[in-house]
Protein backbone atom coordinates (compact mmCIF):
# COMPACT_ATOMS: atom_id res chain seq x y z
CA UNK A 1 0.00 0.00 0.00
CA UNK A 2 1.32 3.26 -1.09
CA UNK A 3 1.64 6.01 1.73
CA UNK A 4 -0.96 8.19 0.18
CA UNK A 5 -3.33 5.57 0.21
CA UNK A 6 -2.35 4.12 3.10
CA UNK A 7 -2.94 8.12 4.41
CA UNK A 8 -6.37 8.42 2.99
CA UNK A 9 -7.50 4.65 4.41
CA UNK A 10 -6.48 5.86 8.03
CA UNK A 11 -8.35 9.12 7.52
CA UNK A 12 -11.38 7.62 6.28
CA UNK A 13 -11.41 4.88 9.45
CA UNK A 14 -11.10 7.37 11.62
CA UNK A 15 -13.67 9.87 10.07
CA UNK A 16 -16.85 10.60 12.30
CA UNK A 17 -19.79 9.24 10.34
CA UNK A 18 -22.01 12.21 12.19
CA UNK A 19 -19.37 14.84 10.39
CA UNK A 20 -20.01 13.64 6.91
CA UNK A 21 -23.31 15.40 5.42
CA UNK A 22 -25.66 13.21 3.79
CA UNK A 23 -26.24 13.10 0.03
CA UNK A 24 -28.07 15.17 -1.84
CA UNK A 25 -31.79 14.12 -1.79
CA UNK A 26 -32.95 15.67 -4.97
CA UNK A 27 -34.57 13.71 -8.13
CA UNK A 28 -33.57 14.86 -11.65
CA UNK A 29 -34.67 14.56 -15.31
CA UNK A 30 -33.04 15.67 -18.74
CA UNK A 31 -35.88 17.00 -20.44
CA UNK A 32 -36.68 16.92 -24.08
CA UNK A 33 -37.33 19.65 -26.27
CA UNK A 34 -40.71 20.24 -27.41
CA UNK A 35 -41.27 20.40 -30.93
CA UNK A 36 -40.81 23.00 -33.25
CA UNK A 37 -43.44 25.37 -33.17
CA UNK A 38 -45.49 23.32 -30.37
CA UNK A 39 -45.96 26.28 -28.62
CA UNK A 40 -48.22 28.74 -30.77
CA UNK A 41 -49.79 31.68 -29.32
CA UNK A 42 -53.46 29.69 -29.81
CA UNK A 43 -51.87 26.75 -27.77
CA UNK A 44 -50.41 28.46 -25.21
CA UNK A 45 -54.04 30.27 -25.04
CA UNK A 46 -55.92 27.10 -24.36
CA UNK A 47 -53.78 25.11 -22.07
CA UNK A 48 -55.01 24.63 -19.01
CA UNK A 49 -54.18 26.06 -14.84
CA UNK A 50 -52.24 22.97 -13.45
CA UNK A 51 -54.91 23.15 -10.64
CA UNK A 52 -56.67 21.35 -13.55
CA UNK A 53 -54.25 18.40 -13.19
CA UNK A 54 -56.27 16.70 -10.82
CA UNK A 55 -59.13 17.22 -12.43
CA UNK A 56 -58.01 15.89 -15.36
CA UNK A 57 -56.78 12.41 -13.65
CA UNK A 58 -59.96 11.63 -12.16
CA UNK A 59 -62.37 12.52 -15.88
CA UNK A 60 -59.61 10.48 -17.43
CA UNK A 61 -60.38 7.02 -14.50
CA UNK A 62 -63.94 8.21 -14.59
CA UNK A 63 -64.25 9.47 -11.13
CA UNK A 64 -66.06 12.78 -11.70
CA UNK A 65 -64.24 16.21 -10.51
CA UNK A 66 -63.64 15.82 -6.86
CA UNK A 67 -60.65 16.68 -5.17
CA UNK A 68 -59.37 14.68 -2.93
CA UNK A 69 -56.75 15.35 0.12
CA UNK A 70 -52.94 15.15 -0.53
CA UNK A 71 -51.38 11.76 0.98
CA UNK A 72 -51.24 11.78 4.89
CA UNK A 73 -53.64 14.79 5.56
CA UNK A 74 -56.14 14.93 7.72
CA UNK A 75 -58.97 17.61 8.76
CA UNK A 76 -59.24 20.00 5.62
CA UNK A 77 -57.92 19.49 2.20
CA UNK A 78 -54.82 20.58 0.87
CA UNK A 79 -55.04 21.63 -3.05
CA UNK A 80 -52.30 22.23 -4.68
CA UNK A 81 -51.97 25.91 -5.32
CA UNK A 82 -54.12 25.55 -8.27
CA UNK A 83 -54.53 22.21 -8.25
CA UNK A 84 -58.05 21.73 -6.70
CA UNK A 85 -61.03 20.73 -8.83
CA UNK A 86 -62.93 23.56 -10.46
CA UNK A 87 -65.91 24.22 -8.98
CA UNK A 88 -69.16 24.05 -11.22
CA UNK A 89 -69.56 28.24 -10.06
CA UNK A 90 -67.06 30.45 -9.18
CA UNK A 91 -66.58 31.12 -5.60
CA UNK A 92 -67.68 34.11 -4.09
CA UNK A 93 -64.99 36.84 -3.56
CA UNK A 94 -63.72 38.12 -0.29
CA UNK A 95 -61.97 41.37 0.22
CA UNK A 96 -59.47 41.31 -3.07
CA UNK A 97 -55.75 41.00 -1.76
CA UNK A 98 -54.21 41.09 -4.93
CA UNK A 99 -52.96 43.69 -7.56
CA UNK A 100 -51.44 43.45 -10.86
CA UNK A 101 -48.08 44.60 -11.09
CA UNK A 102 -47.37 47.67 -13.22
CA UNK A 103 -44.20 49.51 -11.44
CA UNK A 104 -41.32 46.99 -13.54
CA UNK A 105 -38.21 46.77 -12.52
CA UNK A 106 -36.55 43.37 -11.74
CA UNK A 107 -39.54 41.32 -11.09
CA UNK A 108 -41.46 42.45 -14.35
CA UNK A 109 -38.79 40.89 -16.38
CA UNK A 110 -37.44 37.59 -13.96
CA UNK A 111 -41.42 36.58 -13.26
CA UNK A 112 -42.97 34.74 -16.21
CA UNK A 113 -45.13 32.23 -17.42
CA UNK A 114 -44.44 28.18 -17.68
CA UNK A 115 -46.14 26.32 -20.08
CA UNK A 116 -45.69 22.73 -19.81
CA UNK A 117 -47.56 19.46 -20.54
CA UNK A 118 -48.61 16.39 -18.45
CA UNK A 119 -50.22 13.04 -18.95
CA UNK A 120 -50.97 14.67 -22.69
CA UNK A 121 -52.58 17.70 -21.50
CA UNK A 122 -51.33 20.90 -22.14
CA UNK A 123 -51.02 23.63 -18.72
CA UNK A 124 -49.61 26.90 -17.74
CA UNK A 125 -47.68 27.71 -14.35
CA UNK A 126 -45.48 30.63 -13.07
CA UNK A 127 -41.82 30.60 -12.31
CA UNK A 128 -38.65 32.95 -11.75
CA UNK A 129 -35.28 33.66 -12.85
CA UNK A 130 -32.87 33.65 -10.06
CA UNK A 131 -28.72 33.87 -9.75
CA UNK A 132 -27.02 30.88 -10.57
CA UNK A 133 -23.72 30.06 -11.35
CA UNK A 134 -24.44 29.13 -15.10
CA UNK A 135 -27.36 31.47 -15.58
CA UNK A 136 -29.35 29.44 -16.26
CA UNK A 137 -32.02 28.52 -13.64
CA UNK A 138 -35.48 29.38 -12.74
CA UNK A 139 -37.66 28.19 -9.60
CA UNK A 140 -41.05 27.21 -9.42
CA UNK A 141 -43.52 24.76 -7.75
CA UNK A 142 -42.52 21.18 -7.78
CA UNK A 143 -45.75 20.05 -9.13
CA UNK A 144 -45.22 22.42 -12.31
CA UNK A 145 -41.97 20.03 -12.99
CA UNK A 146 -43.42 16.84 -11.55
CA UNK A 147 -46.97 15.49 -10.58
CA UNK A 148 -45.22 14.39 -7.48
CA UNK A 149 -45.00 10.30 -7.44
CA UNK A 150 -46.24 10.89 -11.48
CA UNK A 151 -44.70 11.81 -14.50
CA UNK A 152 -42.66 14.40 -15.59
CA UNK A 153 -43.82 17.40 -17.26
CA UNK A 154 -42.72 17.94 -20.97
CA UNK A 155 -42.42 20.41 -23.68
CA UNK A 156 -41.55 22.70 -20.86
CA UNK A 157 -40.45 26.35 -21.46
CA UNK A 158 -40.45 30.01 -19.38
CA UNK A 159 -41.33 32.92 -21.07
CA UNK A 160 -40.33 36.12 -18.59
CA UNK A 161 -41.73 39.16 -18.57
CA UNK A 162 -45.33 37.56 -20.26
CA UNK A 163 -47.94 40.18 -20.68
CA UNK A 164 -50.95 39.51 -22.30
CA UNK A 165 -49.39 37.40 -24.91
CA UNK A 166 -46.76 39.17 -25.75
CA UNK A 167 -42.89 37.48 -25.09
CA UNK A 168 -40.54 40.54 -25.30
CA UNK A 169 -37.96 38.51 -23.62
CA UNK A 170 -38.23 35.48 -25.63
CA UNK A 171 -38.96 31.35 -24.64
CA UNK A 172 -36.42 29.69 -23.35
CA UNK A 173 -36.84 25.72 -23.30
CA UNK A 174 -36.00 23.58 -20.30
CA UNK A 175 -32.58 21.63 -20.29
CA UNK A 176 -32.62 19.62 -16.86
CA UNK A 177 -35.16 19.59 -14.20
CA UNK A 178 -34.84 19.29 -10.49
CA UNK A 179 -36.90 18.35 -7.42
CA UNK A 180 -36.71 17.37 -3.86
CA UNK A 181 -36.36 13.88 -2.66
CA UNK A 182 -39.66 14.03 -0.41
CA UNK A 183 -41.95 15.66 -3.29
CA UNK A 184 -40.85 12.94 -5.73
CA UNK A 185 -41.10 10.23 -3.63
CA UNK A 186 -44.58 11.15 -1.49
CA UNK A 187 -45.80 14.25 -3.33
CA UNK A 188 -45.10 16.25 0.12
CA UNK A 189 -45.88 19.27 0.31
CA UNK A 190 -43.45 20.86 2.48
CA UNK A 191 -40.98 19.95 -0.40
CA UNK A 192 -43.06 21.19 -3.38
CA UNK A 193 -39.97 23.06 -5.10
CA UNK A 194 -38.20 22.56 -8.48
CA UNK A 195 -35.66 24.19 -10.20
CA UNK A 196 -35.09 24.04 -13.81
CA UNK A 197 -32.08 24.64 -15.94
CA UNK A 198 -33.15 26.47 -19.69
CA UNK A 199 -31.00 26.18 -22.57
CA UNK A 200 -29.56 29.76 -23.44
CA UNK A 201 -31.57 31.40 -26.47
CA UNK A 202 -29.56 32.40 -29.04
CA UNK A 203 -26.08 32.21 -27.22
CA UNK A 204 -27.83 34.25 -24.30
CA UNK A 205 -28.86 32.90 -20.85
CA UNK A 206 -31.82 33.43 -19.24
CA UNK A 207 -30.63 35.68 -16.30
CA UNK A 208 -28.51 37.54 -19.16
CA UNK A 209 -32.03 38.31 -20.91
CA UNK A 210 -34.23 39.03 -17.87
CA UNK A 211 -32.26 39.56 -15.11
CA UNK A 212 -31.88 37.58 -11.99
CA UNK A 213 -33.58 37.17 -8.76
CA UNK A 214 -31.46 36.57 -6.05
CA UNK A 215 -32.57 33.44 -3.56
CA UNK A 216 -32.05 32.96 -0.09
CA UNK A 217 -32.29 29.81 1.98
CA UNK A 218 -32.80 29.49 6.21
CA UNK A 219 -33.78 33.13 6.13
CA UNK A 220 -36.06 33.96 9.01
CA UNK A 221 -39.70 33.05 9.34
CA UNK A 222 -42.65 35.44 9.16
CA UNK A 223 -41.23 38.44 7.53
CA UNK A 224 -43.07 40.79 4.80
CA UNK A 225 -43.48 39.12 1.66
CA UNK A 226 -45.08 39.66 -1.88
CA UNK A 227 -45.87 36.97 -3.79
CA UNK A 228 -46.30 37.06 -7.73
CA UNK A 229 -47.51 35.12 -10.22
CA UNK A 230 -50.35 34.49 -13.30
CA UNK A 231 -53.39 33.21 -12.00
CA UNK A 232 -55.27 31.61 -14.63
CA UNK A 233 -58.88 30.64 -13.05
CA UNK A 234 -61.31 33.12 -12.88
CA UNK A 235 -61.70 35.56 -12.03
CA UNK A 236 -58.10 36.20 -13.84
CA UNK A 237 -56.80 35.26 -16.80
CA UNK A 238 -53.19 34.36 -16.64
CA UNK A 239 -52.43 37.15 -19.42
CA UNK A 240 -50.77 39.79 -16.47
CA UNK A 241 -48.34 39.06 -13.96
CA UNK A 242 -49.89 39.82 -10.26
CA UNK A 243 -49.07 40.22 -6.86
CA UNK A 244 -50.12 40.03 -3.23
CA UNK A 245 -48.24 41.41 -0.07
CA UNK A 246 -48.38 41.03 3.91
CA UNK A 247 -46.81 38.75 6.58
CA UNK A 248 -45.55 35.10 6.09
CA UNK A 249 -47.82 32.86 8.76
CA UNK A 250 -47.11 29.21 9.95
CA UNK A 251 -49.40 26.35 8.68
CA UNK A 252 -52.08 26.85 11.16
CA UNK A 253 -53.20 23.14 10.74
CA UNK A 254 -49.63 21.89 11.61
CA UNK A 255 -50.00 19.46 7.84
CA UNK A 256 -46.47 21.34 6.62
CA UNK A 257 -43.40 23.21 7.17
CA UNK A 258 -45.45 25.50 5.08
CA UNK A 259 -45.47 29.52 5.07
CA UNK A 260 -48.95 31.16 4.54
CA UNK A 261 -49.66 34.80 2.75
CA UNK A 262 -53.19 36.18 2.68
CA UNK A 263 -53.76 35.90 -1.46
CA UNK A 264 -56.72 35.45 -3.15
CA UNK A 265 -54.39 34.50 -6.23
CA UNK A 266 -55.74 31.09 -8.23
CA UNK A 267 -54.52 28.02 -10.02
CA UNK A 268 -51.87 29.07 -13.05
CA UNK A 269 -49.97 31.17 -10.23
CA UNK A 270 -48.47 28.34 -8.75
CA UNK A 271 -44.44 28.52 -8.50
CA UNK A 272 -44.84 32.15 -8.35
CA UNK A 273 -41.89 33.93 -6.49
CA UNK A 274 -42.10 34.60 -2.99
CA UNK A 275 -39.74 37.76 -2.18
CA UNK A 276 -38.78 39.16 1.19
CA UNK A 277 -36.98 42.41 1.67
CA UNK A 278 -38.69 42.92 -1.59
CA UNK A 279 -38.05 46.58 -3.11
CA UNK A 280 -40.60 48.08 -5.22
CA UNK A 281 -39.16 51.14 -6.40
CA UNK A 282 -36.88 48.40 -8.16
CA UNK A 283 -38.66 45.35 -8.34
CA UNK A 284 -35.51 43.87 -6.54
CA UNK A 285 -35.99 41.05 -3.80
CA UNK A 286 -35.10 37.90 -2.03
CA UNK A 287 -37.04 34.70 -3.49
CA UNK A 288 -37.59 32.42 -0.31
CA UNK A 289 -40.75 30.60 -1.37
CA UNK A 290 -43.05 29.74 -4.23
CA UNK A 291 -47.07 29.53 -4.77
CA UNK A 292 -47.78 26.05 -3.74
CA UNK A 293 -51.21 25.55 -2.11
CA UNK A 294 -54.51 26.33 -0.58
CA UNK A 295 -56.85 24.48 1.86
CA UNK A 296 -60.09 23.77 0.81
CA UNK A 297 -61.52 25.41 3.70
CA UNK A 298 -59.92 28.83 3.15
CA UNK A 299 -59.33 30.29 -0.06
CA UNK A 300 -57.83 33.33 1.12
CA UNK A 301 -54.64 32.01 2.07
CA UNK A 302 -52.00 30.47 -0.49
CA UNK A 303 -48.79 28.64 0.94
CA UNK A 304 -45.61 28.13 0.09
CA UNK A 305 -42.27 25.66 1.32
CA UNK A 306 -40.21 27.27 3.37
CA UNK A 307 -36.47 27.13 1.06
CA UNK A 308 -34.61 25.27 4.29
CA UNK A 309 -31.16 23.04 3.30
CA UNK A 310 -33.47 20.89 1.00
CA UNK A 311 -34.26 23.87 -1.47
CA UNK A 312 -30.76 24.53 -1.40
CA UNK A 313 -29.60 21.02 -2.37
CA UNK A 314 -32.07 21.50 -5.42
CA UNK A 315 -30.47 24.82 -6.31
CA UNK A 316 -27.44 23.66 -5.55
CA UNK A 317 -27.50 21.08 -8.37
CA UNK A 318 -29.61 22.91 -10.78
CA UNK A 319 -26.95 25.77 -10.90
CA UNK A 320 -24.02 23.50 -11.82
CA UNK A 321 -26.44 21.62 -14.36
Amino acid sequence: MTPVLAALTLALATLDPAAVPPPPDVVHHWAAAAPAGYWTPERMAKALPIGLLEVVHKLATGLGPKSTPSPGATGPERRRHGRAAAPAKVRQRGPVSSARWQSGGLVGRAAGRVFLTMDGVDFVCSAGSIRSANRDVVVTAGHCVKDGTGAWARNWVFVPGYDEGARPLGTFSARRMFVAGPWSRAADDSYDVGMVALNAQLGRHVNDVAGALEIGFGVKRGQQTHGFGYPADPPYDGERLMYCAGAARPDPHSQTHDQGLRCDLTAGASGGPWLTGFDAATGRGTVTSVSSFKYSDDNSMMYGPYFGSAAKQVFDMAEKA
